[in-house]
């Protein structure tokens, strides 16, 4: 196996950038490690749009493509985190912003409320934001229709 932590961002930072120059674009990507995750930021470039893709797709393809190439190369840190011009931040950040008006609408009214199916860091920020709020939160559905409750 694999060990060396540095050896596995190295690696995955190398990958990502020759999947991007398959697409024509040569850039730096930056990593860094938090935990057992590898975070990988893509600066923003005029194929922002096209990485990204509708609602993260493609981002969210190279993110696990870059995960197996890990497994595959016997790397003991697998778990990766794509971001696109800070397309995921920006993101989490929006949904904060939306995710305290149900917040202070659910300790408001005392009734639980049911949310729209999102994806699992998506998830992961109700969570973390309901329990900051005093408020429990559990996750129900499954794959795409895994939805949370949000509940006193």
């Amino acid at each position: 196996m694999n060990e060396s932590k540095e050896e596995a961002i190295l690696y995955a930072k190398k990958y990502l950038e020759d999947v991007l120059s398959f697409f024509g674009l040569n850039t730096e990507v930056h990593a860094t490690c938090d935990e057992d995750v590898i975070q990988l930021s893509v600066p923003s470039t005029h194929l922002n749009g096209f990485l990204i893709g509708q609602r993260g797709d493609n981002m969210r393809s190279m993110q696990f493509l870059t995960s197996n190439a890990l497994k595959n190369a016997d790397y003991a840190i697998t778990r990766v985190n794509v971001d696109i011009a800070d397309y995921k931040k920006q993101r989490s950040d929006r949904l904060r912003e939306t995710a305290e008006e149900w917040m202070k609408s659910v300790k408001e009214s005392g009734e639980e409320m049911s949310l729209e199916p999102m994806n699992p860091s998506d998830r992961r920020v109700i969570h973390s934001l309901a329990s900051e709020y005093g408020l429990k939160t559990e996750s129900e559905g499954f794959g795409r229709d895994r939805h949370i409750i949000i509940k006193t």
